[in-house]
This record gives C-alpha cells, structure tokens and sequence, in this order.
C-alpha cells in the first residue's frame, strides 16, 4: 500500500496546469453508447473514476484505444445489456449506461452503484425520469432491469436539479420519439459540457434557465475537448491559500469559478484573473466565512471539504451548510487528528481557526476528503502521513507531483 508523507509549513507559489474535467469526463464516455460510430474525446484525465468508466465500455462491447490525453470510443460488434458489477458498483456514474443502453437495445441491467459514501445519492431520479420515457423498470436488491419496446418523449420535472440524473435523461431523450423535457435540471458546467458533445453528435438540445428540452434525433461520431476541472482547479488555489502563498491554475475557465471564487475573496484572499489563467494570493492569511453549498450556480459541494481545510487557519470563526450532499463531512475525523477546532451539527460545520495545525497519520476517505487532508498536511507543522490514495487519485492526475512543482516537499511511498 502506497502511502504520501507530507512535510508541512510551506508556502506553495507557482503556476500549475488543470487537466480537463472528471465530471466531464465520465458522461462524455457514457454518451459513445448512443451510436454506433466513433467518438474521439481530448483532455481526458489520467484518473482511477475513468479508466473504470473506460473498463465498464469495454465489457459492455465497444472498443476502447486510449493515447495519452485522447480516448477513441468505437464499436465493433454487438453491444451486450449487462453491465459490469465490479465496475458499477466501484463509482456510481456508471450508471449512466443504463438510458443508452435502453435505448439502443430496448433493455439493460445494471447493478446499484457504488462510489463515494457522502450520502444516499439514490438513483430515484433516474428511474423516475426513465418510466417517464415508458421504461418498464424492475428492482432488486443487487440490480435494475429497465426495459422499453420504444421510448417515448416527457415531461419530467425533478425534486432537486440532480446532476447525474440530468446526465441520464439528456443522453436517453435522444433516442426516444418526440421531445423529452427536463424541469429543474442541473446547468452544471459539466452537464453543459455533455450537451455540447450531444450537439456535435446531431443532437438538438435547448437550455432556457434550468428547463433542457431534448428532440429525438439518429446520432453519429465526432470529436470532443473536455472543459477544464473546476475542481481540480479550486483545491490546487487552496493548496496556496492554506500555505499562505500564490497559486496561478493555467487552462481553467473563470466563469466555471465564480461562486467559489466570490468565497474565497470574502475570505480575504487576492483573486487575479488574467484569460485563462486564476491566482489566489494570501501571504497575510485569511479570515473566517459563511458558506452554503448549492447546485450550479452556487458553491460547489465538491470544494467543501478542502475549503474547510483552508479555513482550519483562518482568523475567526467559519460555518459550512452542506444542502447536496449528508455525509459530506468524513473529512472531519482526519482533520481534527491534526488539530483542527471542527463541530458538526446536523448539516452545519463550524470552524474555529487554529494558530497552526499540526502533522498526524490520517486516511483518505474519498476523493473530496482526501484531498482536503492533502491541504491539510500541506499547512500544517511536522510530518504527515495520508493512505487510502485509491482515493484520491480517482479524481486527481499526479496531485502529488503538481504540489511539488509549487514547492511542496511531498513524496509517495510504499508503506
């Protein structure tokens, strides 16, 4: 088992390159599955969360070639109805594949998805959009089996603007007859990513606020560049801020940003954005703020964690509401073992800033969590020890090494 020792203290300053999105990343492959042809995708990151997505394509029949940054999707053969249970039940967004398939083969079983435990993220929403469409659906205790003569265009409106459910109506709605609408979708960059690859692929989709109309059309083969990770972008600026340095995330889209960059300036932190480039500066330090999280256009749940990180040195008292996702505070556990001052009442963290955090023996729990105690060793006095990579590096390409580069002394190693 691989473990990173982190020697803290620090101040990171530099320039770093974002690599294209995860969350783009994973519904751009599930979409291959609409036709027959082949798609060509950029700026795929290195990343465990891919090449599972990539594996679950694979064993459902298409033909993956990747080429460093690049991944060819094509199909050769039959597409089988069956999805892999290793890989769905390893990371929750293969459970995409279940509306394409439907759609192409008129039936699909997949089991119920695993991933991350922030919460109970149930895939209602997807079932509830896919009878909408006329899918006959069948639970069990282990898998979904969906099945549909034809699919037929709806109206569907959503409790809560669900990215991932968004994800599975939009790619679904183009192989059902007439016009399928989404109320109350997700408008999150990447889901406007996936509609974009949708469009080159001859899909006609419309977005006006968070209703998304899609018509049926008979899709074909393109190619497509991922936008940057805002996420990995917004945890890289916190590696300066919690150091107390000057971070510049290069190749990143600003506008993606702007809910968490409006936190980060209350914080007291130094925005500068230039293009496509953002740096954060905080050689003073920061102070305390209140965050809420959201959907798109709000602070993102995904920077929660590693924004409490950051927050753990801050002047002053910070409070975090959590509305996505319950179980988004694992990240507590591990940063109190470095001292943090951290309370949790229902969906709510305060933080009371500490002069100095201090190095401990932690584990990540998953991607977000681990990262923050990533920031977290990064800021503190002494040595930490962080294992669980597996982690991490489902949704970070070489953290390790892009902290260096920005002056961190941080070393992978075998336990």
């Amino acid at each position: 088992m691989d473990v990173l020792t982190v020697e803290g203290g620090r101040r990171l300053v530099g320039r770093v390159r974002v690599e294209g999105a995860k969350n783009a990343a994973l519904p751009a492959c599930v979409a291959s599955l609409l036709t027959d042809e082949s798609i060509l995708v950029h700026r795929v990151p290195q990343l465990r969360d891919v090449s599972t997505i990539l594996f679950t394509l694979g064993a459902l029949g298409k033909r993956v070639v990747r080429n460093g940054g690049s991944v060819v999707i094509s199909e050769d053969g039959p597409l089988t109805a069956a999805a892999s249970p290793y890989s769905v039940r390893k990371m929750r967004a293969s459970f995409l594949v279940l509306g394409p398939l439907v759609g192409r083969l008129g039936r699909a079983v997949v089991p119920l998805p695993g991933g991350c435990s922030i919460g109970a993220r149930p895939v209602d929403l997807h079932l509830q959009g896919l009878r909408a469409l006329g899918a006959h659906v069948e639970e069990s205790a282990a898998a979904v089996t969906v099945s549909a003569d034809r699919l037929r265009g709806a109206r569907v409106e959503f409790s809560f603007p669900s990215v991932g459910a968004t994800e599975q109506l939009l790619m679904t709605g183009t192989l059902a007859s007439g016009v399928t609408e989404i109320a109350n979708a997700a408008v999150e960059p990447e889901v406007l990513d996936l509609i974009e690859l949708l469009r080159a692929m001859g899909a006609e989709i419309e977005v006006e606020g968070r209703t998304i109309r899609v018509a049926e059309a008979k899709l074909h083969g393109t190619e497509h560049t991922l936008i940057p990770d805002r996420i990995e972008a917004g945890t890289l600026l916190l590696a300066g801020v919690a150091t107390r340095g000057s971070v510049t995330a290069v190749d990143v889209r600003p506008d993606h940003l702007e809910p968490f960059l409006v936190a980060l300036r209350s914080m007291g932190v130094e925005i500068t954005v230039a293009g496509a480039d953002v740096t954060a500066s905080a050689p003073g330090g920061t102070r305390g703020i209140d965050i809420k999280t959201a959907p798109h256009p709000g602070f993102p749940t995904d920077l929660h964690p590693q924004t409490a990180a950051a927050l753990c040195g801050a002047v002053g008292t910070s409070h975090i509401f959590e509305t996505v996702f319950e179980g988004r505070f694992t990240y507590v556990e591990g940063m109190r073992a470095m001292g943090a001052q951290m309370a949790i009442d229902g969906r709510t963290a305060t933080i009371t800033g500490v002069g100095a955090l201090r190095g401990a023996a932690v584990e990540a729990p998953d991607i977000r969590a681990g990262a923050a105690l990533v920031l977290g060793a990064l800021a503190a006095q002494g040595s930490s020890t962080l294992s669980g990579l597996d982690q991490i590096e489902r949704g970070y390409e070489g953290l390790a090494d892009k902290l260096e580069s920005l002056g961190a002394q941080i070393e992978r190693r075998e336990a």
